[in-house]
């Protein structure tokens, strides 16, 4: 970081730059990479670690990205420095999208991928590496998500990659793209733990405090060749569709760690031993955190992660929170933050901590609940009253009973508050006759529990106020799924095989890691974590063929991108990227009629 001071109107104004050292025969000398601005404290701070951080592998490939430009094809003749031009025949041709995907491959290349992939796969016969057609999908799945028919029809030649990859357009079709799946899938195990390797050095995420839960994606079509394809619980409500469960494992700062995929009507507590083995058997056995939402435990999980040495931190059923009744009386209470409350509770035998949470936002939510569904109830018990009352024939008492279960069900929050009786009443035509009376005890205990919540740990030597922050920490799994489904789009899925949908989430994994790291390193630089604003912001760079016409009637195509505008330039200024302004060497375009020509 290099301090530049300057006065301007009688003031003076502090400037930063991002400068890299190089040695020449006078000494060492300093040259510009990014101009920042005006920084604050802790954007200069975090700048500064960012940049000690990156090894010297990711900013030489920054560096080449950057300078880029394509080597002179074999035997094709260089285009001369200065050239007369005929700028009434100027043409601009062939705009494609640059910002974004250059972006997406600064960041494939900052994590290494296109290096261990190419240790990975040896080299053969195959036309395109197989390293180059990975990124190509990464970086599909992470800007337009879609199908890699569409990658191959309108994805890729839409975009300035071939540009910046060498590979064209015509070698990128669908049957190259599948296979690209199938050779990539059996190196997952080695990606997940490069990844864990690489934001490990980038970033110094926490690895002893792990967060799991579970998500499912659907299918459309039959995935009859798909054995985990089954019916279960659809978090997508669309239990029409067969699917499949997905667990996930992130740090606390929701940095990937690794996945699994299971047959879609396993229930969630089942994946735990599984997930914690995968894990355990990638990263050695240690005594890591586990942090899980209430579904994904029992008595008996919760002595599986004993009996391996492991702590963790659940939430428990609300059932469970009647055990601690007196507590709630109590009124030694610490506030967490506004509106919230939490207080610990020893077990019995001093082997776990119990939190008990109070949330007002969350008690006066729930009470909303219970008052909605206790009107409906009381309305449609009087309904069913009046219709017994006026009935002039005799009514079947299993019926009545059956249609106060209904009721009671649709509107399960309150229907432990009721007792209901239907009894023979011979002066009336029905022949019935239905009462109802609250119960007060029920009453008593739904507004004492309203807004509170339990969890449960093996951890030692945390306040009631650290255990509860970790466990909200839950919200980053919950964010990586919001992710997955909503900007990577991992549904619907639509391969049929079991490999190839196990290909299609590693890819939507992959993505997800460019999404993770795009935000780490925008909050480094103080630009927050809004990775689609940014996003957004690029797309709008383009790259576009200019066609020279010359004296010699031999026209001259540049590839050129467009100049960042303001806002843009503070973003690249900020994320230490400086765009090129010519993509390859200046060319000829050929006749016609030559052999191989194209019309431009």
């Amino acid at each position: 970081m290099k301090r530049c001071r300057r006065k301007k109107d009688g003031k003076k104004h502090v400037y930063w730059q991002l400068v890299e050292s190089y040695r020449t025969p006078r000494g060492s000398r300093h040259r510009v990479v990014a101009y920042l601005g005006e920084l604050s404290r802790g954007e200069r701070e975090g700048w500064v670690q960012l940049g000690a951080m990156l090894d010297g592998k990711a900013v030489q490939k920054a560096k080449q990205l950057m300078l880029f430009e394509a080597a002179l094809p074999e035997g094709a003749e260089a285009v001369p420095e200065t050239v007369e031009v005929k700028v009434k025949g100027v043409k601009v041709t062939r705009t494609r999208d640059f910002g974004e995907v250059y972006l997406g491959l600064c960041l494939w290349r900052m994590l290494g991928l296109e290096e261990l992939l190419e240790g990975l796969i040896p080299a053969g016969r195959e036309q395109v590496r197989w390293e180059w057609m990975a990124c190509v999908l990464t970086i599909a799945r992470w800007v337009e998500p879609s199908s890699e028919l569409h990658v191959e029809d309108t994805w890729y030649e839409g975009t300035a990659l071939s540009d910046l990859l060498g590979v064209g357009s015509e070698r990128v079709n669908d049957t190259r793209l599948y296979r690209t799946l199938d050779v990539v899938l059996p190196l997952k195990a080695e990606i997940e733990a490069h990844l864990k390797r690489r934001l490990g050095e980038l970033f110094t995420p926490d690895y002893e405090l792990l967060l799991y839960d579970v998500t499912s994606t659907y299918f459309e079509g039959g995935a009859e060749r798909n054995p985990q394809a089954q019916r279960g619980y659809s978090r997508d409500s669309r239990s029409e569709c067969k699917q499949v469960v997905i667990g996930l494992v992130v740090t606390s700062g929701g940095f990937p760690v690794g996945y699994e995929v299971f047959a879609g009507n396993r229930a969630d507590v089942t994946t735990l031993e599984e997930i914690v083995e995968a894990m355990e058997t990638q990263y050695g056995r240690a005594r890591r955190v586990w942090v899980l939402d209430r579904g994904l435990v029992s008595e008996e999980k919760l002595a599986f992660l004993r009996g391996r040495g492991a702590a963790y931190l659940v939430g428990t059923p609300k059932a469970m929170l009647k055990q601690f009744e007196r507590a709630l009386v109590e009124r030694e209470w610490v506030e967490v933050r506004e509106g919230v409350e939490v207080k610990g509770v020893e077990s019995a035998d001093g082997q776990e901590t119990f939190v008990v949470c109070r949330s007002r936002d969350r008690g006066q939510k729930e009470r909303g609940i219970r008052e909605r569904f206790r009107q409906r109830i009381e309305e449609g018990l009087a309904k069913m009253a009046e219709t017994l009352a006026g009935a002039k024939k005799k009514r079947d008492s299993g019926a009545v009973q059956r249609r106060i279960g209904r009721l009671l069900q649709k509107n399960w929050r309150a229907a432990g508050g009721y007792d209901i009786k239907v009894q023979e009443e011979k002066t009336r035509p029905s022949g019935l006759q239905l009462t109802w009376s609250r119960d007060p005890a029920w009453e008593a205990w739904a507004e004492l529990s309203e807004g509170c919540y339990l969890l449960r740990t093996n951890v030692t030597g945390k306040s009631p106020e650290d255990l509860w922050r970790m466990y909200m920490q839950l919200v980053e799994v919950e964010e990586a799924f919001r992710t997955e489904k909503s900007d990577l789009k991992i549904r619907p899925l639509w391969h049929q095989t079991e490999d190839r949908v196990q290909a299609h989430i590693l890819f939507s994994f992959l993505a997800y890691a460019l999404w993770k790291t795009l935000q780490a390193w925008m909050e480094r630089a103080g630009l927050g974590r809004g990775a689609r604003t940014v996003m957004e912001e690029l797309s709008r760079i383009k790259a576009c063929d200019v066609v020279l016409p010359t004296s010699s009637g031999r026209p001259i195509k540049l590839c050129c991108v467009t100049r960042p505008d303001g806002a843009q330039r503070a973003l690249l200024d900020r994320l230490g990227l400086r765009l090129p302004e010519r993509l390859g060497r200046p060319a000829w375009v050929p006749a016609p009629s030559s052999p191989g020509a194209n019309v431009v």
